[in-house]
């Protein structure tokens, strides 16, 4: 599930890179980012509680800008070690305090915050966002149990945007959340958008509000009250107030909350934190999936394209070529092969001969025999054309469909340039599949031939007449040729037998016998063609443009991918954790 809500998250980055500032996807893009931040980081909390028995309490300061959450953490420390300054933004890193416990003993969060790099306090600087310190705090203070705590990042100034991926990762890491604001900034919504979002974390919680004037904090409270209500279901946690003190220029603890993180820790439940781990999922997983699952729906319109017009080029094949009366040949190929098949036994040889001296002359003149290179045949030139029909139409709808879905007209534009930058590649592997299909098919008219020559073989009678007529018509087709001085020596060398044997073929006792090979052949041609030329390399080849999208045009998660991390999310305890 970890490596599903990475890839997730990676994806969600790149699209709302892509996406033009005006886009109402934005803001819902930027919202799921953090979304998913948290929830990579809450989960990394779970690996870290089931790797470490002894994972200390994490205790983390969060708020907006200009709080005092620096000053706040020193008064619960007991120290000056978290750095304060007047100037907003000042921290900008995590940074951890180790109370009672060592740093030796923290080695795991390095897993928690992967990416980030642990170093020094003193190392952390502004250059380097993705970096958090843990210092050992040896002070003692009345407040706090054996504890790491956190002094966070504000979360809402402009500035906030390079490193506010730090604190949520921390806020996600703490089992007690103290939210630290102001008379000035307790109302604001990034505060209550940030304590809504963290809920089903179901962190123990405290509402420190620092630089009090007595007298107002009544007011205060009552209104943090409502606004706590309208961003959560979960009881109203205590509210600290801290009065500014000008002889210390410190806030001062009340003596009467010296326990109040002793009971908070009583309320941290690590057992249940699987548990939690699953209410947010569901309650997210839809809405992070939605734009996945309508780029899947487009990519099943883009194959169910591809698909009706692979149908159509089959239908245009069936009825241009094979059903063609002048220009299917096939079977005239067998035909012509079971000639040469009916040669006279002992003399054969010498008949052949003896044409290849008469034509002689005719054939050097002519190149009788030979195909120009350049020369297609009729199926050859039908194949062709029907490749580049296919393209067209895919083309032309792809426009319609920019122009008719606002919403997705980015990724079918996409799909669009694709398909014209892949153009001519398509169409060089078809070509090449159809002269591969040219040289191969040759085998089976030769098996048909062969096939209807042992047929011809059960019956003597039919054979022997055969082979005389087939030795008559040559005999007399290679007179009129040389009469004729050669024109159209190709057609009168072949068409007479050709004539005669297809007659006597069809009028003996294996007429029907004759049909079905021919019926069998072309529909064995029809298979080869789908299969190896218009499945094979052309449908393959659009299949995969959707995969070939620049990585800003769409989420590109398969439906494999979706569905693993479904199964996963429906599994029990150990299920969801199964990284």
């Amino acid at each position: 599930m970890l490596e599903f809500i990475q890839l997730l998250n990676q994806r969600y980055q790149a699209v709302r890179t892509s996406l033009n500032n005006n886009d109402p996807r934005c803001l819902i893009f930027q919202q799921r980012i953090e979304q998913l931040l948290l929830m990579e980081a809450f989960i990394r909390k779970g690996i870290l509680i089931d790797s470490d028995s002894k994972t200390p309490l994490q205790i983390a300061i969060l708020g907006p800008t200009q709080t005092g959450k620096s000053t706040v953490s020193n008064l619960i420390l007991n120290s000056h070690k978290a750095g304060i300054s007047p100037l907003a933004g000042y921290t900008a890193h995590p940074q951890g305090f180790c109370y009672q416990t060592t740093l030796s003993q923290r080695q795991g969060l390095q897993s928690f915050y992967g990416r980030f790099q642990q170093v020094s306090q003193s190392e952390l600087n502004n250059e380097r966002y993705d970096c958090y310190s843990l210092t050992e705090s040896n002070e003692q203070t009345r407040l706090l149990p054996s504890c790491v705590f956190w002094d966070t990042p504000d979360f809402d100034s402009i500035d906030s945007a390079d490193y506010r991926e730090g604190v949520i990762r921390t806020i996600a890491l703490a089992d007690i959340v103290v939210l630290v604001v102001s008379k000035e900034k307790y109302a604001d919504q990034s505060v209550w958008e940030m304590m809504s979002t963290i809920e089903l974390f179901h962190q123990p919680s405290v509402i420190c509000v620092n630089k009090l004037i007595a007298g107002n904090e009544e007011i205060i409270i009552r209104s943090l009250k409502d606004k706590w209500l309208q961003a959560r279901t979960d009881e109203f946690p205590s509210v600290i107030p801290l009065y500014y003190q000008k002889q210390t220029a410190m806030p001062v603890w009340p003596a009467s909350e010296n326990k109040l993180f002793f009971q908070l820790q009583k309320k941290v439940s690590l057992k249940k934190h699987f548990v939690y781990e699953r209410e947010i999922l569901n309650k997210y997983w839809h809405n992070w999936l939605d734009p996945i699952v309508i780029e899947h729906e487009m990519v099943k319109t883009w194959h169910t394209l591809v698909d009706k017009n692979i149908e159509q080029i089959i239908q245009e094949y069936q009825r241009d070529f094979l059903d063609h009366p002048h220009y299917y040949n096939t079977f005239q190929n067998a035909l012509i092969e079971l000639l040469n098949l009916l040669e006279i036994p002992g003399i054969s040889r010498i008949i052949t001969k003896t044409r290849r001296v008469l034509t002689w002359p005719i054939r050097k003149i002519f190149g009788i025999g030979r195909k120009p290179k350049s020369a297609l045949s009729q199926e050859e030139a039908i194949l062709a054309q029907l490749g580049e029909h296919l393209l067209i139409q895919l083309a032309d709808q792809l426009l319609e469909k920019i122009d008719t879905d606002g919403k997705q007209n980015k990724w079918w534009n996409d799909c669009y340039c694709r398909l014209r930058q892949q153009r001519n590649e398509i169409l060089e592997d078809y070509q090449q599949s159809i002269n591969q299909y040219c040289t191969t098919f040759q085998q089976d008219v030769d098996a048909t031939a062969n096939k209807l020559y042992h047929k011809l073989a059960e019956q003597p009678i039919i054979l022997n007449s055969l082979r005389a007529t087939r030795a008559s018509t040559d005999a007399a087709a290679m007179a009129l040729m040389i009469a004729t001085g050669g024109i159209g020596v190709h057609d009168l060398v072949i068409t007479p037998a050709m004539l005669s044997i297809t007659s006597m073929l069809t009028e003996s006792a294996i007429g029907s016998h004759l049909k079905g090979v021919k019926n069998e052949l072309k529909q064995h041609q029809m298979e080869v063609v789908k299969k190896d030329l218009f499945i094979a390399c052309l449908k393959h080849a659009l299949s995969l443009i959707p995969e070939q999208l620049s990585e800003t045009s769409g989420f590109n998660i398969s439906i494999e991918q979706v569905q693993q991390a479904e199964s996963q999310r429906k599994e029990k305890k150990h299920g969801i954790r199964l990284l």
